[in-house]
Formats: C-alpha cells, structure tokens, sequence
C-alpha cells in the first residue's frame, strides 16, 4: 500500500529558504490531501520538493509498496505547451515517457483512449495544442499526469482554468481514482469549499510551515482562517454532510 509522509522537509531558492520543517502525518492510499494557504505560503515549492525536483532538508518518505520517486507524477500550474501536437500527440507521448522503447502498442491507445473519455475531452484528440483554451490546455496537462498512472499525484492548482462544471468534474475524478485505484492525490488549492467537498485530508501551510494537518473538518475552522487567511469567516455544514465557507469580512 502506498503512503506518503513528511518529516522536516525545507527547500531554498538562490539561497532563500522558502520551506522549514515541514512535517506531516502519514498519508494512505485513498486519500486526497489538500494543500492550501495564502499566496507565497509554499505550496508550489513542497510540491517540487516531494516530486524530486528541488533538493533539501529533510525526508519525503514514501510507502514500501509505492515505486518510489517513479510512481511520483508531478503537475505545475503552468503547464503551457508551445509544440504544434494535437492533444492526442501531446497523451501519447507522455504516456510512453515512463516506458523503455517507443513503438506504441494497443494497450497504450486503450490508456489514452480511456483517460480522455473519463475527462470527456475526446473531441479534442486531433486538434492542436496551440489552437485551445487556457481550460482545455489545462485538461490536456491533467490527462498527461493519468495516463502515466502513478501511485502519487501532485497537481498545482489543476482546475485554474476551468469553469465550475469542469472543475467539480476533475475532483470527483481524482477523488474516484484515488479511492477506487489506491492512489494517493495531492493538490495545492486556492478554493477551500472545494477542498471540504473533494479532500480527505489537508495541510496549511503559511510563510513556508505547515501550521495545521488533519482532516478537513478539524482544521478548517473560524480560528484558522482568521489566523492564516486574516478573514471572519464561518463554516456551515450543508446537507449530505458537506460544508461551505462563509467570509463575512477581512480580519
């Protein structure tokens, strides 16, 4: 089973220490965890961090059973693609990155053809990346992350760009995926509602700490957010369970 756990992580850029002792519980295979914060918190970075992009301080330490930094698929927030390939192109190529030798077989075309139906974006196979929407760019970027099928997921703001359709119907899926595939899933949010609608877990992080971690219910609270966020706000339990965030003015 795969799991993921933090334990002092830091990271500096150009010799300023954007991260310091980071340290989280353990994370499961099943779980989404949110990572959320104001601007500047840190998020981006710790993301790089656990992918292996960035070195410093620290342990990320992942589960016996996870393939390591290989069963790890990193998404940035800015996923521009400049090359004139079709979104199909851009999938395949992706697809087969993680594999030795590049003759494409059935069972790659099946993956891709799979993963664009499950984010119903199939129309957008044979059209050009430099011809699409910031939004359908940004669901051509999430695709390359599935069709490689990692055991973790790190996804930077993945629904920027998308309108509120689109953006419900990637978290279901990455919350499906997760629960269904064993997969752990974890994504830097701006949008708290949709961390306590989509998330199993989340981390806050401010000037480069984590300051809370827990389930979504314990840690997003009035006091949290008028010490991180610096607003008045409330939660307000929904039917079906679920909760919203109300701002009822700036702290």
């Amino acid at each position: 089973m795969v799991t993921l756990q933090l334990e002092n992580v830091g990271a500096s850029y150009a010799g300023l220490e954007i991260l310091s002792e980071v340290g989280t519980p353990r994370f499961n295979a099943g779980e989404v965890i949110a990572l959320i914060g104001p601007n500047a918190a840190g998020k981006s970075t710790l993301l790089r961090r656990i992918a292996g992009l960035l070195a410093g301080p620290g342990v990320v330490r992942f589960g016996p059973a996870s393939r390591g930094e290989a069963g790890v698929c990193y998404m940035p927030q800015d996923g521009t693609v400049t090359a004139r390939l079709t979104a199909y192109e851009g999938i395949l190529l992706a697809c087969k990155q993680q594999q030795h030798g590049w003759a494409v077989q059935a069972s790659d075309l099946a993956r891709i053809d799979a993963v664009m139906a499950g984010l119903d974006i199939e129309a957008l196979a044979f059209r050009t990346l430099d011809e699409m929407s910031g939004g359908q760019r940004q669901l051509v970027s999430i695709a390359q992350v599935l069709v490689r099928d990692p055991d973790i997921l790190l996804l930077d703001e993945p629904t920027s760009a998308l309108d509120m359709r689109r953006q419900a119907q990637v978290l279901a899926l990455l919350r499906s995926l997760a629960r269904q595939r064993g997969k752990i899933v974890v994504i830097a949010l701006h949008d708290l509602n949709q961390a306590l609608q989509f998330a199993d877990q989340v981390v806050v992080l401010a000037h480069g700490r984590a300051l809370h971690s827990g389930r979504c219910e314990d840690v997003i609270t009035p006091a949290m957010l008028r010490d991180v966020y610096r607003v008045d706000a409330r939660v307000e339990r929904c039917s079906r369970g679920t909760a919203r965030v109300i701002v009822d003015g700036i702290a």
